[in-house]
Order: C-alpha cells, then sequence, then structure tokens
C-alpha cells in the first residue's frame, strides 16, 4: 500500500472515531465500535492504532491542528482584533450552547479524569499548552496594530483559558445560558489591556 493511500485511510478512521467520540464520550467506546464507524476490519483497524486510548490521542492531536489553524492563519493575516476576538468567542459560544450535540468536550473531560499515568498528564498539559499558544497569538495581534497594550500576555491568555475552560465544565454538568455566556464574554473582553475603551 502507498504510503499515500495509508494516509488516506488513517485520516478516514480518525474522521470517523470522532465521530463515536463525540456521540459516546471515551469511556464506553471500545475498538469494535471504532470498526463498525470506520468500515474497516479488525485487523484493519490494528494495523493503525493498537486501542482505544491510540485513537483517541490521534483524533485530538489531529482536531488541535485544524481547530486553531483559522485564528493562527487571520493572525498572519493581520485580520482586525476585534473581529478575530469576536469570531473566537462566538466559536466558542456555539459549541457552549450546543456542545452534547456533536462535540469532543465530554470525551476529553473523560479522558482528564480517568488517564492519570505521566503520560497521560504531559498530553493533557500539551494540549492546555496549545490552546494558551493560540490565545497568546491572538492577543499578541492586538499588540502589535495599537489596540491592546504591551502587557505581559501569557496570564491575560491564561485567565481567558481559564474562563473559557470553567465554561466547558458547566455546559458538560448543568448547562449554561446564552445570557450567561454573553455576560462571561462581556466580562472577558473588559478585562483586556485595551489601549482605549472599547
Amino acid at each position: 500500500m502507498s504510503d499515500q493511500l495509508r494516509e488516506k485511510k488513517r485520516a478516514a478512521i480518525l474522521e470517523a472515531a470522532r465521530g463515536v467520540f463525540s456521540q459516546k464520550g471515551l469511556i464506553g467506546v471500545t475498538m469494535s465500535d471504532l470498526v463498525a464507524a470506520s468500515g474497516i476490519s479488525r485487523g484493519g483497524l490494528y494495523l493503525y492504532f493498537k486501542s482505544v486510548d491510540e485513537v483517541f490521542s490521534a483524533v485530538i492531536r489531529e482536531r488541535e491542528v485544524h481547530r486553531f489553524a483559522g485564528i493562527v492563519d487571520a493572525a498572519k493575516r493581520n485580520v482586525p482584533f476585534s473581529a478575530l476576538l469576536d469570531t473566537y468567542l462566538a466559536e466558542h459560544k456555539t459549541r457552549l450552547l450546543h456542545q452534547m450535540d456533536d462535540s469532543m468536550l465530554r470525551a476529553m473531560y473523560e479522558y482528564y479524569f480517568t488517564h492519570k499515568t505521566p503520560a497521560d498528564h504531559a498530553f493533557q498539559k500539551a494540549q492546555f499548552a496549545t490552546t494558551q499558544g493560540t490565545i497568546e497569538s491572538l492577543l499578541g495581534l492586538g499588540v502589535s496594530q495599537g489596540v491592546l497594550r504591551p502587557v505581559p500576555l501569557e496570564p491575560v491568555a491564561q485567565h481567558v483559558m481559564f474562563t473559557i475552560e470553567g465554561m466547558n465544565v458547566l455546559a458538560l454538568t448543568g448547562g449554561v445560558s446564552e445570557a450567561q455566556i454573553d455576560a462571561q464574554w462581556q466580562l472577558l473582553r473588559r478585562g483586556l489591556p485595551w489601549v482605549a475603551s472599547v
């Protein structure tokens, strides 16, 4: 099998697996579920992945690459900071309001709460570092455009990330309303180091 065909088949497995994890979470998923969803034989699946956890990790890595690519690309293209911030928060709002419909969020938190090895912790830290780095890129754009003051961005990015993560937990455990999300986004915007009141 050519490398191109192998990569195409691997991508198809990950796409099917993402749908399974989005619907069922992580804990209840079996290799049989992934075989059924991908339409590949059990032996074929094991040529690519040895376990559900291995498939899940690959899905998350692929998701992270694509999830933030638009923000990073927009920052490179010097899209106006306020417009990009609005887009970023709107995407999170949509996900928070509809996360149980088709979201990896439940599976992610199941992973975080059930996987405790050093390798698992390193994987989790890498996910948070990617998110924080994306937020820092977004804030850096605001600084470069003269909209935000040039303050240390790491604690500001952490604050944004922690707020969003808290909202994620609320969305999973009890639900969060559109009004609550809007109020939090308004507070987040006010807390940014604007050069002038926005």
